[in-house]
């Protein structure tokens, strides 16, 4: 029942753009500060890009600083993640995910989308 589902992903030449948007359904994301992380092969989970329940607190890893905003439409009941100058580094797994707290340590958060897939490459 509830459930965050991530989409947008896609293959994407280095340099260009791509929008993730994370949809709540069962619940409303008004109440709940929103991460983005994203996981690699062979890497551990990290966290990209958070902000608060009111959207006045955001925070990006040092990583993404300048190519990535996150913002949220809480009428839309979506959260987005726009990326631009995308690397090939940036290539994972993305996930959006549901807490308490605007803080990129992944264990802080409750519910999870299923990810989508990220990839930067020519």
């Amino acid at each position: 029942q509830l459930q965050l589902v991530e989409s947008g992903g896609g293959l994407v030449q280095p340099g260009g753009s791509l929008r993730l948007s994370c949809a709540a359904s069962g619940f409303t994301l008004t109440n709940y500060a929103i991460g983005w992380f994203r996981q690699a092969p062979g890497k551990e989970r990290e966290g990209v890009s958070c902000i608060s329940s009111s959207g006045e607190s955001r925070t990006n890893a040092n990583s993404v600083k300048g190519r990535f905003t996150i913002s949220r439409d809480n009428a839309k009941n979506t959260v987005y993640l726009q990326m631009n100058s995308l690397k090939p580094e940036d290539t994972a797994i993305y996930y959006c995910a549901a807490g308490r707290y605007a803080v990129l340590q992944w264990r802080e958060y409750d519910f999870w989308g299923q990810g989508t897939q990220v990839t930067v490459s020519s």
